[in-house]
């Protein structure tokens, strides 16, 4: 196996890096994606990018053996297409695998940004050695790739893994951003840490993420923080953040019996505060069997896992 090009596509920015055969990064770099400017004008940045990777790793066309990206949002994987990309305004049916194969004539590889991330940690993280696991990542919305039999599940259209709409609740709960209600994603992510402390606040009571929060802006960051400090109610916030998604993987566990569930995320940054509540739930609610036998480990790439496994797309 030759060095590979792996290319993370956000909102803000877009990451991009060489990867060599043993998942390590040789050359990384980021540039804005501008996504007001239209999906046009970053797709030229992006080639631009890949060319001063060249540059910079004395590589060329010959010497990269494949380019992987990957996307939020809606991918077809076989068809290279980025179907819609919700945040990035413009990303509507974009064929950017063929736009690159015709700019670099490089084998070119797309798929959803958690899936790569999976794949990512199945190779080189912590999923090495698992053949059944579930990857989920806890930010602003929370994502999931599933390893079924050492494989990478797509499902029938290319949408399988959205944990982050599993149903909690059947009647009168909350919204999601997805406009249904009772998403696990509604009550169990980065906006719902902020919410709960912002709700705290308004009942006129004092806690130490508002003493942190200098700019008057409170994040999750703050709040983990707060909550590593000793703030009563800022642990209270990821228990109870914690017990939400434990119950959601509850579900997943009992149905596909995976060896291991990998949690990733900006959110899952914490640690032992999201994983502890995580791992007390799934003990107490899922079958004991498959209860029994799955480990809640964090994810081991960390922001890295998108690009390392969009690298590796054209082995699967």
């Amino acid at each position: 196996m030759g060095k590979r090009i792996g290319i993370d596509v956000g909102g803000t920015n877009v990451k991009i890096a060489l990867v060599d055969e043993k998942g390590k990064i040789i050359y990384s770099n980021s540039v804005p994606t501008y996504a007001k400017m239209g999906f046009e004008y970053t797709v030229n940045n992006i080639k631009q990018s890949i060319r001063d990777l060249m540059k910079e790793t004395k590589t060329d066309e010959k010497s990269i053996e494949a380019i992987g990206f990957d996307f939020p949002g809606q991918i077809d994987c076989k068809n290279g297409i980025v179907k819609l990309a919700p945040n990035i305004p413009g990303w509507v049916n974009v064929p950017i695998a063929k736009m690159i194969e015709e700019e670099f004539h490089i084998p070119t590889k797309i798929d959803n940004d958690v899936r790569c991330a999976a794949l990512g940690e199945l190779k080189f993280g912590a999923g090495r050695g698992c053949e059944n696991f579930v990857c989920i990542t806890v930010g602003t919305g929370i994502g999931s790739g599933l390893v079924i039999n050492g494989k990478l599940v797509r499902g029938a259209s290319n949408a399988a893994g959205e944990i982050g709409h599993i149903k909690l609740v059947a009647k009168d709960g909350a919204i999601c951003g997805c406009g249904d209600t009772g998403c696990l994603e509604a009550y169990a992510s980065g906006p719902s840490i902020v919410a709960m402390a912002q709700d705290y606040l308004k009942g006129g009571k004092s806690a130490k993420f508002a003493e942190l929060a200098s700019d008057g802006e409170i994040t999750p960051y703050i709040v983990a923080k707060a909550a590593e400090a000793g703030d009563p109610v800022a642990k209270r916030i990821f228990e109870i953040m914690g017990e939400y998604i434990g119950l959601g993987l509850t579900s997943v566990i009992n149905l596909l019996n995976p060896e291991k569930v990998i949690v990733g995320g900006g959110v899952a940054e914490c640690g032992d505060l999201l994983l502890e509540p995580i791992r007390r739930t799934i003990k107490q609610r899922a079958m004991v069997v498959a209860g029994s036998a799955v480990e809640i480990v964090p994810a081991q790439l960390g922001n890295s896992a998108g690009v390392i496994g969009a690298s590796m797309l054209i082995d699967e």
